[in-house]
């Protein structure tokens, strides 16, 4: 699978497990860390922790399996590597603690207006 049609993937099954303010950012040119990262919210480490299941399920019945993954016995933001895709999952204001978006505010964002309902 692709990057970006891994990246795309991803952020159809988290827009299915209601995900907020899912962003896929393109940092292939800025760095050398992978080509995507993925952004996106959930109320409670509860859900950010299913959030997480369901990609890793969902993505693994497609023989895709993450290089590792970080951060889910917290659940308040968890990181799922595939290689040039890195996946970040965060609880709401941890996310805006860190604010990955303002620090990769260079990165192009990938629209996803015809995959996910809130872009």
């Amino acid at each position: 699978m692709e990057a970006l049609e891994l990246a795309r993937e991803a952020a159809k099954l988290l827009d299915g497990k209601k995900a907020a303010k899912i962003k896929v950012l393109q940092i292939r040119e800025l760095s050398t860390l992978g080509d995507y990262f993925l952004v996106a919210s959930g109320t409670s480490t509860t859900q950010v922790r299913a959030m997480a299941d369901e990609v890793e399920f969902q993505l693994k019945e497609k023989g895709v399996m993450p290089k590792r993954v970080e951060g889910y016995q917290s659940g308040a933001w968890i990181v799922l590597d595939y290689y040039d895709v890195i996946i970040h999952l965060f609880c709401e204001e941890t996310r805006q603690f860190y604010s990955l978006e303002r620090l990769w505010s260079d990165a192009p964002e990938i629209d996803l207006s015809d995959i996910v309902e809130e872009g």
